[in-house]
């Protein structure tokens, strides 16, 4: 599709989609750790952590916080960011626990799960196409939505 031409009505994306654009954008411009970004000033496409990648897969650019997105991006970028600590939730729980023993929170981190020192690159894509994959499994039927 050409940028002057105008993309299909009625079409939605889905938490899927945008988990799967950001793996994608992790395999051609690398995974970061500790920032959204890497530290750089001259590349547009910087090294992203998950939630970084997920943020340029919502807005087509680098959102250094998700409170600068438009309210509709904003709910697709926290549909994808909730669907992503589902899954962590399940498959790979991170929690943080007090000095008392208590859960301090629920829900893995996505931060601090990609945070991990252990963590590698091929971990967090392979999550988010994971993730991807299974709210696909979760939300549709025969193919469609």
């Amino acid at each position: 599709m050409k940028a002057t031409q105008n993309p299909a009505s009625g079409v939605r994306v889905t938490p899927a989609d945008l988990l799967r654009c950001a793996a994608l954008y992790l395999r051609r411009h690398g995974w970061h750790q500790g920032t959204y970004y890497a530290p750089t000033t001259d590349i547009l496409t910087p090294p992203a952590c998950a939630a970084g990648a997920i943020g340029i897969a919502t807005a087509g650019h680098k959102v250094e916080h998700f409170s600068q997105l438009d309210p509709s991006a904003l709910a697709d970028y926290l549909a994808a960011m909730a669907t992503f600590v589902d899954y962590l939730d399940d498959f790979h729980p991170l929690f943080d626990i007090d000095e008392d023993g208590f859960v301090i929170d629920e829900h893995t981190s996505p931060y601090s799960w990609n945070d991990d020192p252990s963590r590698t690159a091929y971990q967090v894509v392979t999550a988010l196409e994971r993730a991807a994959e299974r709210w696909d499994r979760l939300h549709t039927q025969e193919g469609g939505n």
